[in-house]
C-alpha cells in the first residue's frame, strides 16, 4: 500500500545506507567542567561536542540552590548534559525518558500530558485545569504549572537534573513525587556559536541555533531558535494525509547583566509554538463487555455498515473523520537576579508565563459521524515570584525562601454529536429513537469553564556537619493553596433548543440528556500545610557516599472541572466537586561510589513511598460528556530499587548502564471504577475493589544503557578528531494503561536499540548518521478505552524506525 511503501521503503538506495550506520552515545551526566561558573551551572561553554558518559565526581549540579558535585549530592538525581541529548536525539521530555528509567511521559496530545516519577505525579490521560502536578517542571528556576510545556523541544539547554522523591524544601512550588530542573546555556563574555541541522526519512528536519556574545563590559546577549518538522506516522485514509506530525519551532533571548562579581540580573524571553496534524489513534483491538451483545462495538459497527480500514494497528492507517489540530502555543518573561552579600547568594525570580491551547479532536476515533468536534480551547496566565537566600558559615549551611503563585484559567469547549451518533449511542430496544438520525444529530454541549488559583509557600532547608564525614540537613515548608473554579456545560438539541432537566421530559429529550447533559457548579478548595524532611549523610571516604531521608510531604487538594456525576434528577453530585490533598511519606536510603581511580560509578536508591488520599481518576465510561473526574483513593504505595553504573576505563571507550524496578499498586482502593469487562451491563457492580492491583502507566522493570568507542584519526589537518561508534538502548516491561488494571490494556513490554556512528572533532563539529529504533520494534505508548464502553481499545503506536544525518558545529 502507498503508505506503507512510504514508512518502509522511501528513499530506498538513502534507506540501504543509513541502515547500515551504527550510532549511539554514552549516558546521561556529561563531563561538562570540573568547575563551576559563576553563576552555578558547569562552565559547559567549553565541552566538547560529544557526549562524555561516566558520572564523573566533577559534574555540577544545582539541585539543592548551591553548587554540589554529583556524587556529593545526598539524593537521587539523574544528569543529562546537553551533548548527550544532542547525541541520543532527545529534544524533548517523551524522548528524555528513554535516558532516565524512573521517568514516565504519557501524551496522547499535548493537553493530555502526564509527566510521573516512580509512577507518582499526576493521573495518567486525564485532562483537568483544577489539579496539580506532582512534578515539578523548572527551566532556569521558573516554575511551569502545565504539563503541556513539556512536549516542546528542547532550546538550548546545558543540562537536565531529574531528581526523585519530593522536593517542597527546596523548590518554590511543591513537588512531591520529583522534579525537572532545567538549565539553559547562560550568555557569554566571550563571543560563541553554534548550530545543528538533521534531516532524516519521514520528512524529518530539525534545525537549531544559538549566538552569545557581550554587547559592553557589562552586558551580554544569546539569542538561539529551533525547528522541528516531521511528517506524521499514521496515514488518515479518510482525508488521505498523514498525521500525528511533528510541527515544532521556539525562540528565547536572554539580557545578562554584571555590573561587578556580585551582581547579576537575567532578563529572558521564550516563544514557542506547536501546529501538528495531531492526535489521531489507531484501532487496537475489541473486548467483551457486560452491555448487551447489540450494545457493544461488532454489533453497532454492522449496524452502522461500518468497518475499520485496518484490524492491524502496526499498518498505521486511520479513517477518522474530523480535521485533527494541536496548536500549542507557550511563552513568557522571566528576570532573574543573583546578589552575593554577607549573609550569603540572594535569588529572585519574577515571572510570567502564558500557555494558549486550540485543538480539533475526533473523540470516537472511527470513521463514522459519532462526535463531530470535541474541542476545549483554553487559555492561561501564570505569575510566580520567589525569593531566596543561600549561604553557607563554617560547618552550617542553608537555604531560605518565600514563593507566591497565581494563576488564571478560561476554557470554552464544545461537543457535538452527528449523524451516526443515534445508531451508536442509543438502545436499540428503542428503534424509534435508534432509527432516527435527527435525536442526536447536532446535540452540542458548550462548556464554559474558569479557575483561580492562588498559593503561597515560605521554605528552609539546612545542613550541619556533625563530624568531618556525618551532616544532617532537615528542612521544612508552610504551604497555602487556594483555588475557586466554575463549571458551567449548555446543551442544546439539533434545531438549537435549550434542553434542561425537568421531571416531564420526553422520551426524545430523555434520550438526548442520556448522551449530553447540561451541568453548572461553582467550587473552593482552600487550605494550609506543614510539610518536612530530614537527610543524614555520612561520607565512608572521598569515593564512598550514604544516606538515608524521611520526608513528609502534601500535594494540594483539586477541583473537579471537568464536570461531576449527577443524580436522578440531574443536579449535580457537588460533593465530588473537590478532592482532598495527598499526604506523602517518603523513605529512602543511597549509596554512591566510585571505583578504579574514579574510572567506574555504581550507585544505589532504595525508596518507598506511601500516599494517603491518592488522587485517582475515576471513569464511569458514560457516552457523553464525563470523561473522567478525581476522587480519593484511600492509598497507595510505591517501592523500589535504582542502580547506576557507569565506566570509562580509556577516552576511547565507555559504557553505562541504569536499571528500576518498580512495584507500584494501590495499598486500598475499595470504590475504584470496574474494569470494562466488569462495566454496561444491568447488573454491573457500580464500583470495584482494586486493593493491591497495580497503579497504571509504571513497569516494574526499567532499563537503559549504551556504549561508545572511538578511534583518533586525522581528518583536514585536525589532531584531536575521532571516529567514533555508539548505541544506547532501553527496555521496560509490561504496564497498565488504564486507571484500573483492564485485561485489555496491558502494554507488553519492550526495547529499543538506537545506532549511531561519525566523525567528530572536540568542541568544533559532530557530523553521524543515526538509526533510532533500529529494529522497528512495534510497540504502544498508550492504550485507552473509548468512550461507551462497547469494548473499543483504541492506541497510541509508538514511532517506527528512523533515520537520517545531523551535521553539528561549535565556534
Amino acid at each position: 500500500m502507498q503508505f506503507r511503501a512510504r514508512l518502509h521503503g522511501a528513499c530506498a538506495p538513502a534507506s540501504l545506507v543509513l541502515s547500515l550506520l551504527l550510532a549511539g552515545t554514552a549516558h546521561a551526566s556529561d563531563n561538562a567542567a570540573a568547575a563551576p561558573a559563576a553563576d552555578g551551572a558547569a562552565a559547559e561553554g567549553q565541552a566538547p561536542v560529544q557526549a562524555a558518559p561516566a558520572l564523573d565526581e566533577g559534574i555540577v549540579v544545582t539541585a539543592r540552590r548551591r553548587v554540589e558535585t554529583v556524587q556529593t549530592v545526598p539524593l537521587a538525581v539523574t544528569v543529562v548534559g546537553g551533548p548527550h541529548i544532542d547525541a541520543t536525539g532527545a529534544f524533548n521530555v517523551g524522548r528524555l525518558t528513554q535516558l532516565t528509567p524512573t521517568l514516565q511521559f504519557y501524551s496522547s496530545n499535548p493537553r493530555n500530558t502526564s509527566v510521573n516519577i516512580r509512577g507518582l505525579g499526576a493521573p495518567l490521560g486525564l485532562t483537568n485545569d483544577g489539579i496539580e502536578q506532582g512534578v515539578g517542571v523548572y527551566i532556569d528556576d521558573v516554575y511551569y504549572s502545565r504539563a503541556a510545556s513539556s512536549t516542546f523541544d528542547f532550546l538550548d539547554v546545558s543540562r537536565i537534573e531529574v531528581l526523585r522523591g519530593p522536593q517542597g524544601t527546596l523548590f518554590g512550588k511543591n513537588t512531591t513525587a520529583g522534579a525537572l530542573n532545567i538549565t539553559s546555556r547562560a550568555p557569554t563574555f566571550e563571543p560563541e556559536a553554534r548550530a545543528e541541522v538533521s534531516v532524516g526519512n519521514m520528512g524529518f528536519v530539525q534545525a537549531k541555533a544559538a549566538v552569545s556574545g557581550p554587547l559592553s563590559d557589562t552586558l551580554a546577549l544569546r539569542v538561539a531558535g529551533s525547528f522541528t518538522r516531521r511528517d506524521g506516522s499514521i496515514y488518515n485514509v479518510a482525508q488521505g494525509q498523514w498525521v500525528n506530525s511533528q510541527d515544532n519551532k521556539g525562540g528565547r533571548v536572554q539580557l545578562l547583566w554584571r555590573p561587578n562579581g556580585g551582581v547579576e540580573f537575567t532578563l529572558s524571553g521564550d516563544y514557542n509554538q506547536q501546529d501538528p496534524n495531531c492526535c489521531a489513534m489507531v484501532y487496537v483491538r475489541t473486548g467483551t463487555t457486560q452491555r448487551p451483545l447489540n450494545r457493544q462495538y461488532a454489533a453497532l459497527a454492522a449496524a452502522a455498515g461500518y468497518a475499520v480500514p485496518s484490524t492491524n494497528p502496526f499498518d498505521r492507517v486511520t479513517d477518522e473523520d474530523v480535521a485533527l489540530r494541536a496548536h500549542n502555543v507557550t511563552g513568557g518573561v522571566s528576570l532573574r537576579g543573583k546578589i552575593e552579600t554577607g549573609l550569603g547568594t540572594v535569588t529572585t525570580i519574577t515571572a510570567w508565563r502564558f500557555w494558549d491551547w486550540n485543538p480539533s479532536n475526533d473523540r470516537d476515533y472511527l470513521g463514522l459521524p459519532i462526535t463531530v468536534r470535541s474541542n476545549n480551547p483554553s487559555h492561561q496566565d501564570q505569575w510566580t515570584q520567589e525569593l531566596r537566600l543561600t549561604g553557607e558559615s563554617g560547618r552550617f549551611n542553608y537555604t531560605v525562601g518565600a514563593f507566591g503563585f497565581y494563576q488564571k484559567i478560561h476554557t470554552s469547549g464544545v461537543q457535538e454529536q452527528g449523524a451516526a451518533a443515534s445508531k451508536f449511542l442509543l438502545n436499540p430496544s428503542n428503534p424509534a429513537l435508534y432509527n432516527d438520525p435527527s435525536v442526536l444529530n447536532g446535540l452540542t454541549a458548550t462548556n464554559d469553564i474558569s479557575l483561580k488559583n492562588t498559593s503561597a509557600a515560605i521554605y528552609a532547608k539546612f545542613g550541619y556537619k556533625l563530624t568531618s564525614k556525618l551532616s544532617i540537613q532537615p528542612g521544612v515548608r508552610i504551604n497555602y493553596d487556594k483555588k475557586d473554579g466554575v463549571y458551567n456545560s449548555v446543551v442544546n438539541d439539533g434545531a438549537g433548543n435549550l434542553l434542561t432537566v425537568r421531571p416531564d421530559n420526553t422520551a426524545r429529550e430523555k434520550a438526548q440528556l442520556g448522551v449530553l447533559a447540561p451541568q453548572y457548579f461553582v467550587a473552593n478548595f482552600s487550605d494550609w500545610n506543614f510539610s518536612g524532611d530530614v537527610t543524614l549523610a555520612y561520607d565512608i571516604s572521598p569515593v564512598v557516599h550514604t544516606y538515608a531521608t524521611y520526608a513528609r510531604s502534601f500535594k494540594s487538594g483539586g477541583i473537579n472541572l471537568n464536570g461531576v456525576p449527577a443524580d436522578a434528577n440531574g443536579n449535580a453530585l457537588t460533593q465530588l466537586a473537590t478532592v482532598k490533598p495527598e499526604r506523602v511519606n517518603h523513605y529512602e536510603v543511597g549509596i554512591k561510589t566510585q571505583f578504579w581511580d574514579r574510572k567506574g560509578t555504581f550507585n544505589l536508591a532504595a525508596f518507598r513511598t506511601e500516599i494517603g488520599d491518592y488522587q485517582a481518576q475515576v471513569s464511569n465510561y458514560a457516552v457523553g460528556a464525563l470523561r473522567g473526574y478525581l476522587a480519593n483513593a484511600d492509598k497507595v504505595r510505591t517501592q523500589g530499587v535504582e542502580v547506576d553504573f557507569s565506566l570509562r576505563p580509556s577516552e576511547r571507550f565507555s559504557l553505562y548502564s541504569n536499571a528500576a524496578y518498580t512495584d507500584a499498586k494501590y495499598v486500598r482502593f475499595t470504590n475504584a471504577p470496574c474494569a470494562p469487562e466488569l462495566s454496561g451491563g444491568a447488573t454491573s457492580p457500580g464500583s470495584c475493589d482494586i486493593s493491591g492491583q497495580a497503579l497504571p502507566g509504571v513497569s516494574k522493570w526499567s532499563f537503559s544503557y549504551g556504549a561508545e568507542a572511538n578511534l583518533p584519526v586525522s581528518f583536514l589537518g585536525g589532531s584531536e578528531d575521532q571516529v567514533y561508534l555508539g548505541f544506547d538502548g532501553n527496555y521496560r516491561s509490561r504496564f497498565s494503561s488504564n486507571p484500573t488494571p483492564s485485561a485489555y490494556t496491558w502494554i507488553e513490554g519492550y526495547a529499543l536499540s538506537n545506532f549511531r556512528l561519525g566523525l567528530r572533532r572536540q568542541g568544533r563539529f559532530d557530523i553521524y548518521g543515526w538509526v533510532r529504533n533500529a529494529f522497528d520494534t512495534h510497540y504502544f505508548d498508550q492504550l485507552a478505552v473509548a468512550s461507551g464502553n462497547t469494548g473499543l481499545i483504541v492506541g497510541m503506536v509508538g514511532d517506527p524506525r528512523t533515520y537520517g544525518f545531523t551535521l553539528r558545529g561549535q565556534f
